[in-house]
C-alpha cells in the first residue's frame, strides 16, 4: 500500500479506528527533551536548521511538500536520539540525501541518487547513502509510516459539520499550508501531531470564517483526545506564526508598492492579532511559494462566491 500522510496506516481511513492512531502518535515523535536540548544548544539548531536547508533544496525539483515534510520528519526524530560529533557539511548533506532518500521509498516513487544530489558538491555512492539510511531508521526504530498532523485533518474537520464541500476544502487547504509552515518552528516540537493537526484547523478557521471560529474551537475541545491546554499553547504558536508571516509581507510589499498598498497590509493585522478581511492582492504575498498565492486567491473567490449565493 503506498504511503499517504492523511492516511500513514492501512486502516487509519476508517473513522471507526481512528482512535488506534491518537494511541500511537506519540511513537512517532522525536524525543521528549529534543526541544529543550535545541534551545539549549545553538550548535544542535545549527545543525537542523542546514540540514532542513538542504533537504528543502533537494526536494524542490520534486514540487512535493509531503517529500520534504515526511523528510523533515524523519530528520528531527533522528536527531532526539542520536547525537552528532560534529557539522562538517559533508555529514548534513549525508544526512538529508538520506533523508530524503528514506521518503522516496516510503512514498513508493522511482527516483535515482543522482536525481537527489544534482546541487553540486561531495557526491556520495549508493552503499554509503544506504549505510546512513540504516543509522536513521535505527534512531526511527524503523517506523517509516509516520503519524503526522495530516493523519488527524480529516478527523477534525469532519466535527465542524460543513454542509459547503468547496468551504470545507478551503479550510483544509488554508489548514495544510499552516502544518506545512509550522514545521520549521521548534516551538512546534513539542505538541503531539493530533494536536497540531487541530490548533491548525483553528488557526485557518480564524482566518477564513472568524464569525464561525468559537464554534470550532468547542466543537474541537469537546473531543475526548485534545487536551485544552495543549491546544490552546500550540494555537498561540501558531499565531505566532501567522503573525510573522503577516510581518514578511508587509516588509515585501513595503519594497515594492505604493504607500496605499502598505497601509491596507498595515490594517490587516488588528492590535490584538486578530486578522481581518483583506484583499487578494495582499495574500498573493503570504507565501514564497507561487503556487500558494493561486491557491489562496481561489478560495477567496469560492468563499466569497458560495456566502454571497448564499444571501
Amino acid at each position: 500500500m503506498d504511503f499517504d500522510l492523511e492516511n500513514p496506516l492501512p486502516f487509519s481511513h476508517d473513522e471507526d479506528t481512528i482512535s488506534p492512531l491518537f494511541n500511537i502518535e506519540t511513537h512517532h515523535m522525536p524525543s521528549k527533551t529534543y526541544l529543550q536540548i535545541l534551545i539549549n544548544s545553538d550548535f544542535l539548531i545549527n545543525i537542523r536548521e542546514s540540514t532542513i536547508s538542504i533537504i528543502l533544496q533537494i526536494s524542490q525539483p520534486f514540487d512535493s511538500p509531503s517529500l520534504s515534510y515526511l523528510a523533515i520528519n524523519y530528520l528531527d526524530r533522528f536527531l532526539s536520539f542520536h547525537s552528532l560529533p560534529d557539522a562538517k557539511p559533508w555529514i548534513l548533506k549525508l544526512i538529508a540525501v538520506s533523508c530524503v532518500s528514506l521518503a522516496f521509498k516510503m512514498k513508493k516513487t522511482e527516483y535515482s541518487v543522482t536525481d537527489i544530489q544534482q546541487d553540486g558538491g561531495t557526491i556520495f555512492d549508493i552503499e554509503t547513502i544506504k549505510r546512513m539510511e540504516l543509522l536513521i531508521l535505527g534512531g526511527l526504530k524503523w517506523r517509516m509510516r509516520s503519524i503526522t498532523a495530516f493523519a488527524f485533518i480529516n478527523f477534525f474537520v469532519s466535527l465542524f459539520k460543513f454542509k459547503d464541500l468547496p468551504l470545507q476544502q478551503a479550510l483544509k487547504d488554508r489548514a495544510t499550508e499552516i502544518i506545512f509552515t509550522a514545521q520549521n518552528e521548534i516551538k512546534i516540537l513539542q505538541f503531539k501531531p493530533s494536536i497540531i493537526s487541530a490548533s491548525a484547523l483553528l488557526s485557518a478557521s480564524h482566518e477564513l470564517f472568524p464569525l464561525q471560529f468559537s464554534c470550532y474551537k468547542t466543537a474541537i475541545l469537546n473531543c475526548s483526545y485534545v487536551h485544552e491546554d495543549d491546544l490552546l499553547s500550540c494555537y498561540d504558536v501558531m499565531q505566532e506564526i501567522a503573525k510573522k508571516e503577516y510581518e514578511s509581507i508587509l516588509e515585501m510589499v513595503s519594497s515594492t508598492s505604493t504607500p496605499v498598498n502598505v497601509l491596507d497590509v498595515q490594517m490587516s493585522w488588528s492590535s490584538d492579532n486578530e486578522p481581518i478581511e483583506e484583499d487578494s492582492s495582499v495574500n498573493a504575498f503570504s507565501s514564497n511559494s507561487r503556487g500558494r498565492q493561486d491557491n489562496l486567491t481561489k478560495r477567496r473567490k469560492i468563499i466569497t462566491t458560495i456566502i454571497d449565493d448564499n444571501t
